[in-house]
């Protein structure tokens, strides 16, 4: 991981699965963070337990308390964290939080939707929002050319059933419709962040993590996910060592391949 270096990196829902252990690998890097921010829904909660324990442990990691659907949460840690910070930047954001509920087109209803998109999609566009100042003072003050997480980045974990061409390998063994649209209008958030923010200098990109044995992607308790959690973050934080420009605006997955939108 010698290629990833940043001062200070924030992550959504760290408290388990995949933000957890991409907190364990932001502390064990050899060029660890100086800090490293995990929020959580419920700090305080018996769920975040292996997470506080990470915390004693390590000075450079801070917990905060962060509901992606509550703004005024999301402000509440954003100051938290500027004030942490010190008059520096946050050099990457790392969208991870989110959740999927089975849902088939006949059992859907406007309630999982408007629910499932509030978290996935809203969620890391009133994130983003909140620590955009951060990430710009970041990028501001980096003497770095070109794009990366070492200097000011947003990711945004996607996944490949958010893929409109991709649908038809797919559909009808995962179906899960409301996770799947809520995930193409998070692409297309961050294709938008990635226009938006181009001239910040702010990289923009969506990550696939892969079908991760995770209370979220063991959805079907007689089929068992692809990956181990350890496989898929070991192949994104080797993906953010490299992302330049080139990854600006697209859907990435963990081996480092591009996805269709």
């Amino acid at each position: 991981m010698a290629g990833l270096h940043i001062r200070s990196v924030l992550v959504t829902g760290s408290n388990r699965g995949i933000g957890l252990e991409l907190i364990k690998r932001f502390i064990g890097k050899p060029n660890p963070p100086e800090v490293i921010f995990a929020t959580c829904r419920d700090p305080d909660g018996a769920r975040a337990q292996e997470l506080k324990n990470l915390a004693s442990k390590h000075p450079n990691v801070m917990i905060l308390q962060l509901e992606a659907t509550d703004p005024g949460s999301i402000k509440a840690a954003a100051k938290k964290a500027e004030a942490h910070l010190g008059g520096s930047g946050l050099n990457l954001l790392i969208n991870n939080a989110g959740v999927m509920p089975p849902s088939t087109l006949e059992s859907a209803t406007s309630e999982d939707m408007l629910n499932v998109y509030k978290i996935n999609v809203v969620g890391p566009l009133l994130v983003t929002q909140a620590f955009l100042p951060l990430l710009k003072k970041a990028a501001q003050g980096s003497n770095q050319k070109g794009m990366s997480c070492s200097k000011a980045a947003i990711v945004n974990i996607s996944t490949v059933l958010g893929s409109i061409e991709k649908t038809p390998e797919s559909f009808f063994f995962v179906p899960v419709v409301s996770y799947r649209c809520s995930k193409a209008a998070l692409n297309m958030l961050t294709k938008c962040q990635s226009m938006g923010y181009k001239d910040a200098g702010i990289l923009c990109t969506a990550l696939h993590p892969g079908w991760v044995q995770t209370e979220l992607g063991n959805f079907q308790s007689n089929v068992q996910a692809d990956l181990t959690v350890d496989e898929s973050v070991n192949g994104l934080m080797k993906v953010m060592c490299n992302l330049s420009e080139k990854h600006h605006g697209i859907l990435v997955t963990w081996e480092g391949n591009t996805l269709p939108w």
